[in-house]
C-alpha cells in the first residue's frame, strides 16, 4: 500500500503540473506533507534546500530522497518512476505518432524546419556562455580554456569529460 501511495503522491503532481520541477514542488509538498504526513514542512524545506544544491532535475532528486525516507530503496525507485512516468509516456506516444507518420510530407517538412531552429538556439546558448565567461574570467582566460579544450577534443580526440575536468582545474587554480 505504501508503494501505491508513493506512486500517486508523485505521479499526480507530475501529470497535472506544468512548468517543470520547480513548478510542481508545491504540489508534491501538498501530497507529502499535507495528505500523507510523511514529512513536516520543515523537513520538506530542508530536503528541497539539499536537492537544490545538487546537480540534475529537482523533481527526481526530491522523489528519490522522499521515497527512500518513506520506504527505502523500493520507495525511492517507485517515487522516481512516478516522477518521470508522465514525461516518458508522453514522449513514447509522440514518438509513436511521429514514427507512424514518418513518411508523411508534413512530418518530413516539420523535421526540416526543426533543425535550423535547434541550430539557432544552440548558437544563442553558445554565445550566452561565451559572453558570460568573458564577463567573469576575461578574454585571456576564456581563450586559453577554449584553446585547451579544442586541442583535447579535436587533436587529441579525448573524451569531453577530460576537457571539462581540465577547465575546472584551470579555473580552480588560476581563477579561484
Amino acid at each position: 500500500m505504501i508503494y501505491w501511495e508513493l506512486f500517486l503522491a508523485f505521479f499526480i503532481p507530475n501529470i497535472i503540473g506544468y512548468g517543470g520541477g520547480p513548478a510542481i514542488i508545491p504540489l508534491v509538498e501538498n501530497e507529502v506533507v499535507g495528505r500523507y504526513g510523511w514529512l513536516t514542512s520543515q523537513q520538506f524545506a530542508e530536503a528541497l534546500a539539499l536537492g537544490n544544491t545538487l546537480p540534475s532535475p529537482i523533481a527526481t532528486k526530491m522523489a528519490g530522497y522522499i521515497g527512500h525516507d518513506v520506504a527505502g530503496i523500493g520507495g525511492a525507485l517507485v517515487a522516481t518512476l512516478a516522477t518521470v512516468a508522465p514525461s516518458l509516456i508522453l514522449m513514447l506516444v509522440a514518438l509513436g505518432t511521429l514514427y507512424r507518420y514518418r513518411d508523411s510530407i508534413k512530418v518530413k517538412s516539420m523535421s526540416q524546419w526543426v533543425r535550423p531552429v535547434i541550430m539557432v538556439l544552440m548558437g544563442y546558448l553558445t554565445w550566452s556562455f561565451l559572453s558570460e565567461g568573458v564577463g567573469d574570467a576575461g578574454w585571456i582566460h576564456t581563450t586559453i580554456i577554449a584553446a585547451i579544450a579544442g586541442i583535447m577534443l579535436v587533436w587529441l580526440r579525448l573524451h569531453p569529460v577530460w576537457a571539462v575536468v581540465a577547465g575546472l582545474v584551470y579555473g580552480g587554480l588560476l581563477l579561484g
